[in-house]
């Protein structure tokens, strides 16, 4: 059994249409997620969105590279030691 990593998401959404994909693959993780945050950043035309999530690695992992897929999404984690 994997232990838990506390880890922050973030993302940045370029194409306000991907949004709903987005927000599918956070729901699927759902029980892992601690907390979010989303800014509409009008001035660029992008959504910023940080997510706060206490999983195993490899659930992390998943979620990022889910994420990232999707076109006109950039997805980056920042993975504590603990």
């Amino acid at each position: 059994m994997s232990l838990n990593r506390l880890a922050v998401i973030s993302l940045i959404i370029g194409d306000r249409a991907k949004s709903a994909d987005v927000n599918n693959i956070l729901s699927e993780f759902g029980e892992y997620i601690v907390g979010r945050m989303g800014v509409p950043y009008k001035a660029r035309g992008v959504s910023v969105i940080c997510v706060i999530i206490d999983a195993p690695a490899e659930v992390i992992n998943t979620v990022t590279g889910k994420i990232g897929m999707i076109e006109g999404v950039s997805a980056k984690t920042l993975m504590s030691k603990l």
